[in-house]
């Protein structure tokens, strides 16, 4: 009877690597702890490991949108959480890009609100208050970046010469403008942003977001129509007291072409059909809807394998 249960735990022992390999592990390249990306990307992560047989997925921390359309080209990340306009960019190759990325979209997410945050007491009413001032535009390789440079240069602000400029995540901008060491910075992210959320929370610190929508217009015309009118509501951030006029961009998730399309297929209809545990993480998950999908949220074209699952919804290509 012993040499049998020998056996029989010998054959388990060497049959465990085997059964290890059977695994698929996906890496999801999300962004910085302070903003919308990383929890929701853990979200995405847990349901598609839960609810997946052979996967398990991991959310890292990044520097967001540019970088992590970087690691998809590189193979290093598998699915990647990044705005409309990077993913534009990597497609065509320009910008931070220097070659063309082979990108595909699996789904589009929420509308990525840009928030231009600094607090009472620093001299700024107005976008054009900037000049002169020490602010943040986002960690190097964000989408954060890109669009606060587009955004100061709509207003004629030189990033270099005009303002002292910080790179820093949303989560380090507010350590630093509660420091004294900024005056204000740009992020753009999902509400409420969690962050800016402890910013306006912060016993002497009074919260103030500037408009901006009236920069989408030279934005469009040089960039593209990528960029859209919104609204931050009162009330959003504690001592928010009014309604900031900004502008949106969409989020989407993206992958490489190369992805199987039955995985694809997978991913896609796993993040729809259990978005409930992902609105519980977050609740910009809320705004994941088969509706949104083909209406231009993605500049990039979507996976084969995620318009399998959109046909089958009834969904049908424009």
């Amino acid at each position: 009877m012993k040499r049998a249960v020998l056996i029989a735990l010998a054959l388990a022992l060497i049959a465990l690597p085997a059964l290890a390999q059977d695994k698929t592990r996906l890496s999801v390249a999300t962004g910085g702890t302070g903003g919308v990306y990383y929890p929701l990307g853990g979200a995405v992560a847990n349901v598609l490991s839960k609810h997946l047989p052979g996967i398990v997925a991991t959310a890292e921390v990044t520097s967001a949108s540019i970088d992590n359309l970087k690691l998809i080209g590189a193979g290093r990340a598998d699915i990647a959480f990044t705005m409309a306009d990077s993913a534009w960019e990597g497609f065509n190759g320009t910008g931070k890009f220097y070659a063309k990325l082979p990108l595909r979209a699996l789904v589009v997410l929420y509308d990525n609100k840009t928030q231009v945050v600094t607090v009472h007491g620093r001299g700024i009413e107005k976008m054009s208050d900037l000049k002169g001032k020490r602010i943040s535009t986002g960690a190097p390789g964000s989408g954060t970046e890109l669009i606060a440079l587009r955004l100061l240069e709509a207003y004629g602000i030189d990033p270099e010469k005009d303002v002292k400029r910080e790179k820093l995540s949303v989560a380090e901008s507010v350590g630093a403008i509660k420091d004294n060491k900024i005056d204000a910075f740009i992020w753009s992210g999902g509400l409420p942003t969690a962050a800016i959320v402890d910013l306006g929370a912060s016993p002497g610190q009074k919260l103030m977001l500037l408009d901006h929508s009236d920069a989408i217009p030279a934005m469009v015309k040089k960039y593209g129509p990528l960029y859209v009118k919104d609204t931050i509501p009162a009330k959003t951030y504690p001592g928010q007291e009014k309604t900031v006029s900004i502008l949106s961009v969409w989020n989407i998730l993206a992958v490489n072409e190369k992805m199987d399309d039955k995985l694809a297929y997978a991913i896609t209809k796993t993040i729809f059909e259990w978005k409930p545990e992902l609105v519980a993480v977050h609740k910009e998950a809320q705004h994941i809807a088969l509706e949104n999908q083909l209406k231009g949220g993605s500049p990039i074209p979507f996976h084969p394998g995620a318009f399998m699952y959109f046909a089958e919804k009834g969904v049908k290509r424009p």
